[in-house]
């Protein structure tokens, strides 16, 4: 089950229950897949409503990995995700969300 407090989200891939999770690493990763920009440029794009396909299937690669995942982007092309592309919008979404939020517990 994925804990929001620590910035997981969970998604049905090829039937199967998987965590992801941007950390720092997958962060590293995400930008250097971006096709251009920085990650506050595709942070832009969601807010605005202006996100691409790649954008989705990059940050959920990228969650997959942080989440543990060791598998590629091509690997998901064939893939069925619960849900299908709308849920993985939301997922990707989410998942920016959850890295980019301060709790107020956190907050010094």
């Amino acid at each position: 089950m994925a804990n929001p407090w620590a910035g997981e989200v969970s998604l049905v891939l090829d039937g199967k229950q998987r965590l992801l999770k941007l950390t720092l690493g997958a962060l590293a990763e995400l930008e250097a897949d971006l096709e251009a920009g920085t990650l506050v440029d595709l942070v832009t794009r969601f807010e605005s409503g202006d996100v691409r396909t790649r954008d989705v299937l990059a940050l959920i690669v990228a969650g997959l990995r942080g989440g543990g995942w060791d598998g590629r982007q091509g690997d998901l092309l064939c893939a069925d995700i619960g849900g299908g592309p709308v849920e993985a919008a939301r997922v990707a979404a989410l998942l920016l969300a959850r890295a980019f939020t301060v709790h107020d517990s956190e907050v010094r």
